[in-house]
């Protein structure tokens, strides 16, 4: 099922397909009304929704061609969309805007209306009726409805090129990863003790047959499959991995003659999804700030705002075990990425394109501490660590007096968050 979903996502042609079906369905509906039903109906129907043949086709020709027009205006838009999109924020988040149901519902709206009244005005022949028709009414109802879509549109498109609107997205991906993953570790009871898994039987390797990006993997299916054949697995990669043709993605021992149809439980790709790739998710998060601060678009105040809300996103993130986790009572095993791993990746480009502008790295440092009030304590030494990291690459003698007494104060007050013994900062770079 989650394979269809996936599968579903990416074939964006589906949902205005569905409308013009729709628009198809309704036109021939409507000129069987007009053919079979409109004399007995025509008493019961006000005059004014009502016109003859000739007008009928004046009316659907000059909305066939304003719809058209919307249309156009209205993919020419999205590319423009695509294209910022691409250039200010990144190429990765092309997704997030493609992906977004309501523009393909508002294209399947204007298209769906260009095809009933083309196809109502193929059927507009003097020759077949007798009477006045309505599917003229329908038409411009229609066209009304398109109109006002195009109104919301507009609005639409001038809300979500705002870079705020994109973090949220991106802020609102990564907690439904973060999230499945939790529920996955609650429901399963998941254990860290690696030293409790022994596998017994047989053991076959289960090979990639094409190569890609993992999607996404079943784990409580595999979990369901694991306990229903007798199985232990062992995982041998995560979501976002790029895998090759035969590359090894399970270790299956089995103690039967179970078959072993493992293939199902996971999905590859051509490119990297945020359904449970957690890494990617951030990624996007981070390419965006680093285009902030880059020298083409010198918006550092942005760059900021999303440095700091990353430390919510890594507190949240600290929360989930680590290391190597085993599910469904010991059936499955795998490999959670470690916490230092995961601050690593989210900050090593931040601090080497930010290490000369002094509001970044005080982002930074706030970004740690906003973590640090949100991750259990087993995890300070790791966010107290990555701190020094991110100021190995500093000249903190070229800052300015202010410069070091507000780095100065971020440092003390995340000591402090983490337990840790504050440092003078002129010192220890004195003693360099």
């Amino acid at each position: 099922m989650q394979k269809l979903t996936i599968w579903l996502k990416e074939k964006l042609w589906i949902t205005p397909a569905i409308y013009i079906a729709i628009s198809i369905l309704l036109s021939i509906a409507f000129y069987y009304v007009d053919l079979l039903y409109m004399g007995k109906l025509k008493a019961f129907i006000p005059s004014i929704f009502l016109t003859n043949v000739d007008l009928a086709k004046t009316i659907m020709g000059s909305l066939s061609g304003a719809l058209l027009t919307m249309t156009i205006f209205t993919f020419s838009t999205i590319l423009v969309v695509l294209t910022m999109y691409s250039s200010q924020f990144s190429p990765r988040t092309l997704k997030n805007f493609v992906h977004d149901k309501v523009i393909w519902r508002v294209l399947g709206i204007f298209l769906s209306g260009f095809i009933y009244n083309t196809l109502s005005l193929l059927f507009m022949r003097e020759d077949l009726y007798k009477t006045d028709v309505i599917t003229p009414f329908v038409g411009i109802v229609i066209a009304f409805f398109c109109l006002s879509t195009f109104a919301y549109f507009i609005h639409y498109i001038a809300t979500n090129v705002q870079v705020g609107q994109l973090v949220n997205q991106l802020i609102a991906d990564a907690e439904k990863a973060i999230s499945r993953l939790k529920n996955l570790q609650e429901e399963e009871e998941a254990t860290t003790e690696e030293t409790a898994w022994h596998p017994i039987g047989i053991k076959e390797t289960h090979r990639a047959e094409q190569e890609g990006y993992v999607h996404y993997i079943s784990f409580d299916r595999l979990v369901d499959y694991a306990k229903e054949q007798e199985l232990k697995i062992e995982i041998l990669v995560n979501p976002g991995d790029y895998i090759y043709e035969g590359k090894e993605i399970f270790h299956i021992h089995k103690v039967g003659e179970a078959e072993l149809a493992v293939g199902k439980f996971y999905s590859l790709g051509n490119s990297r999804t945020s359904e449970q790739d957690l890494d990617f998710a951030i990624q996007k998060m981070v390419e965006v700030a680093l285009r902030a601060i880059s020298p083409g678009i010198n918006d550092p105040n942005t760059a900021n705002d999303i440095i700091i809300r990353l430390g919510r996103l890594l507190g949240q993130l600290g929360c989930l075990k680590t290391g190597t986790i085993l599910l469904g009572d010991k059936h499955v095993l795998y490999r959670f990425p470690s916490y230092r791993k995961a601050l690593y990746k989210t900050f090593y480009q931040l601090s080497h394109y930010g290490k000369e502008d002094i509001s970044v790295l005080i982002s930074i440092l706030e970004s740690l501490k906003v973590a640090a009030e949100v991750v259990p304590k087993r995890h300070y030494i790791e966010l107290w660590e990555i701190h020094s990291y991110v100021l190995e690459g500093v000249d903190v003698p070229g800052l300015k007096a202010f410069d070091q007494e507000a780095l100065q104060e971020k440092i003390d007050l995340l000591a402090l968050a983490t337990d840790q013994h504050s440092y003078n900062l002129r010192l220890v770079e004195g003693d360099a």
